[in-house]
């Protein structure tokens, strides 16, 4: 049982660290199909996919020792943010220079930014006071959840 939490735990604290570092352009990747069908038999079983969890779990226990450290864990998101970078610099890089410059880069924010803002200028006078801050604030009850919705 003990073996079992501490399995949930660490890949818990995996998916929130591979979250954390997945950058906000990139879609995550999933495997296809045809991955999880180790036997090719057309069919994906729990062995088979269970499998795949512990084929990615021994990818991140670089030394073998059957745990995950956070230097591990660090070191696997690590690697996946590099490749997300060096895809975002390629798939966004107009002119090639190997480099984003600002106008390179995507600007989808901006416009939920703008809207945030004119709902935040209750005034419309263009500058939020600390007096319309406090107000949203109050509003929003404090939340950090980013507009995130209760999904429950």
């Amino acid at each position: 049982m003990k073996t079992k939490i501490l399995m949930a735990a660490v890949l818990a604290s995996l998916v929130a660290t591979a979250g954390a570092a997945q950058a906000q352009d990139e879609p995550r990747e999933r495997p296809d199909f045809a991955t999880l069908d180790l036997n090719g038999d057309g069919g994906l079983s729990l062995e088979e996919l269970q499998a795949q969890r512990a084929a990615r779990f021994a990818n991140i226990d670089a030394n073998g020792d059957g745990a995950i450290s956070a230097e591990e864990l660090i070191a696997a998101a690590e690697g996946r943010a590099e490749d997300r970078a060096a895809r975002m610099i390629e798939r966004l890089d107009e002119n090639g220079d190997g480099v984003l410059q600002q106008d390179e880069m995507p600007t989808r924010g901006q416009d939920r930014a703008a809207r945030m803002f004119e709902r935040v200028d209750a005034d419309e006078d263009g500058v939020i006071s600390q007096e319309e801050f406090e107000a949203a604030k109050e509003r929003h009850g404090g939340r950090r959840d980013h507009g995130k919705r209760d999904r429950g």
